[in-house]
């Protein structure tokens, strides 16, 4: 359900949460390497995510990218509306484009509940959550 841009994202995202901080920020190219994710590309989704308030950053001597409070706090939902549009998510998992409740597809009712609860999720939950999780043990992420 997650394009490759939406992963690289949120893996991003939980690396920054994790090694770096307002006064201890981290470049681009430190976390490519870790995450597995191409630096240029990784350059380009980390720019369209400060441009939203999804992560913070500095320039210059010093710079890089760092997570806030706020940053923290924000629906996994709106990381992935930024990378991938609305159209990702609500899109037919066959691809057609006139598949909808009136006239559903043959995959339309099998994942209908589990889809609508996968989003509810992504609304609820933000990279704080996530971190957390790491934090706690109930998750990992290699780095």
């Amino acid at each position: 359900m997650f394009s490759t841009s939406s992963k690289y994202a949120v893996k991003a995202l939980l690396y920054i949460a994790l090694n770096a901080a307002e006064g201890k920020r981290i470049l681009a190219k430190d976390i490519s390497g870790p995450m597995n994710i191409p630096k240029a590309y990784l350059s380009k989704l980390l720019q369209d995510l400060s441009k939203h308030n999804m992560v913070s950053s500095v320039r210059g001597p010093g710079g890089g990218f760092y997570l806030t409070e706020d940053n923290m706090k924000v629906p996994l939902i709106e990381i992935i509306q930024v990378i991938d549009g609305d159209s990702r998510l609500n899109s037919c998992l066959l691809s057609l484009t006139n598949c909808d409740a009136e006239k559903p597809c043959p995959l339309h009712d099998i994942v209908g509940d589990s889809k609508a609860h996968f989003v509810k999720n992504l609304q609820e939950n933000c990279i704080g959550d996530l971190v957390d999780g790491i934090k706690e043990g109930r998750s990992v992420l290699p780095i």
